[in-house]
């Protein structure tokens, strides 16, 4: 097996990222001109806030650069969204090189699963979390004050759920990867499940929004989950990893 030299791979690492950069753009600059579409689909929970309010929440302007950053910043996660599958190949060609045969037959299963478990956290997040969490906070005094919200603080704080989430998602996928390639087992996922929970609760209350346990709930119990579905897949793929392998050329 040749080993290239490290410039060499600086090189390609370099070029993978300048494409899945121009690939995120392009992707933007789509979900640029569907920036209003996306920005009422956003804005839902707090519709749904305001279908049960006495006071409604309003979503305000501060400045004059905030409705373009805010659509910009929209539009950015949406293209992160889109141009993901071919971000996740970029990683996967720029490692590829150093697998063996039978590991670079993952690529599909790998890029497919990473896209689609990222797709289902976000929706999680938008269809269950968001929608008990807004009428959470904003509720919180009350009819003591009417919510006048910053559109760009609103629409950050509620794409970064849903990135993190998507990105949380990812757990299964990345464990599964990880076990075939022989860098994690079951037995050490098993061994330290209770570290695991203190640490999925803890991100949980990291991440969200509210401090109540219904919605840390939310988002430590599906967390958990993931944690066993892992060692689930991981189990799988080391009845699935050959025990003796050759290595393939670079």
């Amino acid at each position: 097996m040749r080993e290239a030299p490290l410039m060499e791979h600086l090189e390609e690492l370099r070029n993978r990222l300048i494409w899945s950069i121009v690939a995120w753009a392009v992707m933007t600059a789509v979900a640029f001109t569907f920036r209003v579409q996306i920005l009422e689909a956003l804005r839902r929970p707090l519709d749904a806030y305001n279908a049960s309010a006495s006071l409604k929440a309003e979503l305000i302007v501060l400045n004059i650069t905030e409705p373009f950053l805010t659509a910009f910043k929209v539009a950015a996660f949406g293209g992160l969204a889109l141009a993901l599958p071919f971000i996740v190949y970029q990683i996967w060609a720029f490692i590829a090189p150093g697998l063996y045969a039978h590991e670079r037959r993952l690529a599909v299963p790998f890029i497919l699963g990473a896209g689609f478990s990222f797709a289902l956290g976000a929706v999680f997040a938008y269809f269950v979390l968001l929608p008990f969490a807004v009428p959470f906070l904003l509720g919180f005094l009350g009819d003591v004050v009417t919510p006048q919200i910053s559109i760009g603080m609103y629409m950050g704080q509620v794409v970064t759920f849903l990135a993190l989430m998507g990105i949380l998602f990812e757990m299964p996928v990345v464990s599964y990867l990880l076990a075939r390639l022989g860098f994690l087992t079951s037995r050490f996922l098993m061994s330290n499940w209770r570290i695991a929970v203190v640490l999925l609760i803890t991100l949980a209350a990291l991440i969200t929004p509210t401090v109540d346990v219904v919605n840390l709930s939310l988002v430590s119990i599906p967390l958990m989950v993931l944690y066993g579905f892992s060692i689930l897949l991981v189990k799988w793929a080391e009845r699935s990893r050959p025990k003796e392998v050759e290595p393939s050329a670079v």
